[in-house]
């Protein structure tokens, strides 16, 4: 990742980088926050949420990858 943070603004690489950064920060911080409140349903909110939030990162790490169909087309410069 750190080759990335090198990248111009305009490249779309430099943000899905930051993105999935931040991502992955919010999903530590929803996981921590299951072990911290005792109400079911909030724990059960807090556990989805990360979950969709794991399932976004992946759809940027596919991006980065060109592992599915749709990325396969585009020339990024987005490579691990």
């Amino acid at each position: 990742m750190q080759a990335q943070e090198h990248l111009p603004e305009t490249d779309p690489c430099h943000h899905i980088s930051k993105i999935k950064g931040k991502l992955d920060e919010l999903v530590t911080h929803l996981r921590e926050d299951v072990t911290k409140v005792y109400e079911p349903k909030a724990q059960a909110l807090f556990e989805t949420t990360a979950e969709v939030l794991k399932g976004l990162a992946t759809a940027y790490s596919h991006y980065e990858q060109h592992s599915e169909q749709a990325w396969k087309y585009y020339e990024s410069c987005c490579y691990l």
